[in-house]
């Protein structure tokens, strides 16, 4: 199913320009208990999203790492890259308490799309969501598990395949499953994200000679993790 078809109000799609930073944390130690991590870690994957802000100035960059306050207008863009043979989901929560799910974009097709090292965009190719005229608390919900999340899955396939009047109770049973998901795997909250860089210098921005554009894959941060990952990412839309 093209999810970019059932994009809700608040977010559609532009063409834009959109550059990321990310930050992360590095963890230190010997380097046989460094090694030790990297082993357990079997939750691995390039993450970035970030926003073009406009204003008086011109517009700069941020990036997104918990919560922004963004306006109408304002750009995001998205890349992943697993590492791992792990399972990545991501859930766009609307103002309108809609759900849309933003990764994978096919759940018949995991195992022929997902493949390690290979690089996702959200959205795809070279298009941007935008922020359009709908204010409110929007919510991203990212999950990586190294299993896949058959309930999840299951629940989200519900709701998409659902009648408007029965769309209201999927969603508070897919945020269920989200919180219960949280709850049984929190002994695996511990995680790492570090800068991605070469030679021992931070990657700079480049851009591609076809269209101008800014290269998100340079800014991306490392994401590591034992078996699950989550975070919540809130965007005030005002």
């Amino acid at each position: 199913m093209d999810y970019i078809k059932y994009l809700s109000r608040s977010i559609r799609l532009a063409i834009g320009i959109v550059l990321l930073s990310g930050y992360g944390l590095v963890f230190y130690g010997s380097p046989k208990a460094n090694a030790e991590q990297i082993k357990e870690k079997n939750v691995s994957f390039k993450w970035a999203f970030g926003v073009m802000v406009g204003g008086e100035s011109g517009p700069r960059v941020v990036s997104i790492t918990r919560s922004a306050t963004l306006k109408t207008g304002d750009k995001l863009k998205i890349l992943l890259q697993p590492q791992t043979s792990c399972h990545v989901y991501l859930i766009y929560h609307s103002a309108d308490d809609e759900l849309f799910r933003l990764f994978p974009y096919q759940f018949n097709r995991i195992a022929e799309d997902f493949k390690p090292s290979e690089k996702y965009y959200i959205p795809q190719g070279r298009q941007w969501f935008e922020l359009d005229e709908k204010v409110g608390k929007e919510k991203f919900y990212l999950l990586a598990s190294s299993e896949r999340l058959d309930h999840l899955e299951a629940l989200l396939s519900r709701y998409e395949a659902a009648e408007f009047p029965q769309k209201g109770e999927a969603v508070r049973e897919i945020l269920s499953e989200i919180r219960n998901l949280r709850k049984r795997n929190k002994k695996f909250t511990a995680t790492a994200e570090r800068p991605i860089s070469i030679g021992g210098s931070m990657r700079g921005i480049s851009r591609e000679k076809q269209t101008g554009f800014p290269e998100i894959d340079a800014l991306a941060v490392e994401v590591s993790a034992t078996n699950f990952y989550y975070r919540t990412y809130t965007i005030d839309h005002q």
